[in-house]
């Protein structure tokens, strides 16, 4: 509702900074009332991800947002903020795995485009062997979920077990915490989602963090995770994950769990 990082890979040029506002003035970076330099910049995987973070938005507002540099200017985006308000829908798309067939990971990502949902909550395994090309080609493909007027959706992303460590998350998504697991509450109370991450221990500091927030937010309406291993696969191929059975199916009960995407 008040917040949003841009993300970019900065192929060239230097000195970028994104110009946004309330109000679409196209192209023309100078007529954007608001301005926002890069927090971070990292280079990992082939690319030089760079982000910027806004804060002290308006909720349920579109901004429309260009990034200017040296070299020029990008072509005009827009994004919504969620809305801050119980009485507000929220729309959510909610998987993963798109490693393995890019056809299908091309239609997926058209269908955000034209669904124009809050978020993506995204569980882990985009790319078969995490190489720069891999990633390259993801990205790429994430385009397409871009809508014709230029709106773009975000993205809450979760690490699985095709991602070789936390760093591929932190460095490619600059999620909130060097672990990978978060919690983020929407639209006053009316959901908190649970970023959980399948693969480090999940009990310990990441069991206990679930244990204590579920507690502490008890006020939320719903409660809904995404983590990547499922705890009782459907298939004789893939052992049951006892552990994270123990370190959160039980705390989900107790505390009062809606729904979980495994």
């Amino acid at each position: 509702a008040t917040t949003m990082t841009v993300a970019w890979n900065q192929v060239s040029g230097n000195n970028a900074i994104v110009y946004y506002g309330t109000s679409d003035f196209g192209t023309d970076w100078t007529q954007y009332p608001l301005q926002k330099s890069v927090d971070r910049a990292v280079t990992y995987r082939g690319m030089q991800n760079t982000f910027a973070r806004l804060s002290g938005l308006q909720a349920n507002t579109a901004y429309y947002f260009v990034i200017k540099d040296s070299e020029g200017t990008s072509q005009r985006f827009w994004f919504k903020t969620a809305p801050n308000s119980q009485d507000e829908r929220l729309s959510i798309i909610a998987g993963g795995d798109s490693r393995n067939n890019r056809d299908a990971r091309q239609n997926a990502n058209l269908l955000v485009s034209k669904l124009r949902p809050h978020l993506v909550a995204f569980g882990g395994d985009y790319t078969s062997s995490d190489t720069d090309s891999q990633w390259s080609d993801w990205f790429d493909d994430w385009q397409l979920t871009i809508a014709s007027d230029g709106k773009m959706t975000p993205i809450i992303a979760t690490r699985g077990n095709h991602e070789s460590n936390n760093t591929v998350i932190v460095n490619l998504f600059d999620v909130p915490h060097p672990e990978a697991y978060f919690g983020l509450t929407f639209a006053d109370g009316l959901l908190r989602t649970y970023t959980l991450n399948s693969e480090i221990v999940v009990s310990g500091s990441q069991g206990d963090w679930l244990v204590s927030d579920m507690a502490a937010h008890g006020h939320v309406v719903w409660k809904m995770a995404q983590y990547h291993r499922p705890i009782r696969p459907h298939t004789s191929g893939k052992s049951n994950q006892n552990d994270q059975y123990l370190a959160w199916a039980l705390p989900f009960y107790e505390y009062g769990m809606n729904l979980i995407v495994e």
